[in-house]
């Protein structure tokens, strides 16, 4: 048999939940008032997006409306402009803090057999790179990330700001 060593992976394994106490994490975490503890990115006035504490590769952020809603319908028509320009803001960040060849957006609707493990609407903004699917999903039954979250967080967050500074620097000169 062989033996795979990810020593780094310990630092994720052991890192804090969700605590415990929350009932509804997408709508008690921006109210926590700690953006890096809940791993929030970047926030717009109807929704913000976080990374996955639970990621399919680094990066995997959610798109998440501040409203505790369950289906698209239920989105008004703001909310729904909100949400779109958080999944493309995600989509700028992802590709300037981690430079992926390409993307799996979409959202899981519907109970656990759609695939959501939380009843609150939220996108999905998944990073690609060639080769990032090899046969440790397949066989077993094992995902390994590169990178820690808290570090993704750290790039996130920096080309958040360098995106707001750049759209910052547009309104003025207009």
């Amino acid at each position: 048999m062989q033996q795979l060593h990810a020593h780094w992976r310990m630092e994720y394994i052991e890192a804090p939940r969700y605590p415990a106490k929350m009932k509804r994490p997408f709508s008690e975490l921006p109210a926590l008032g700690d953006d890096h503890a809940a791993l929030i990115v970047h926030r717009s006035p109807l929704s913000y997006l976080l990374l996955n504490r639970f990621p399919y590769n680094p990066g995997h952020l959610l798109a998440v409306p501040f409203r505790d809603v369950t289906d698209l319908t239920e989105l008004t028509p703001a909310e729904r402009a909100d949400l779109f320009e958080e999944i493309i803001i995600g989509q700028q960040l992802l590709t300037t803090a981690l430079k992926p060849e390409g993307f799996n957006i979409g959202f899981n609707l519907g109970a656990s057999v759609a695939g959501g493990s939380i009843a609150h609407l939220h996108g999905h903004i998944v990073p690609r790179w060639n080769g990032d699917n090899n046969f440790m999903p397949v066989i077993g039954q094992t995902r390994i990330l590169p990178q820690s979250l808290e570090a993704t967080w750290e790039k996130l967050t920096a080309a958040a700001e360098k995106l707001k500074k750049r759209k910052n620097g547009k309104a003025e000169k207009r």
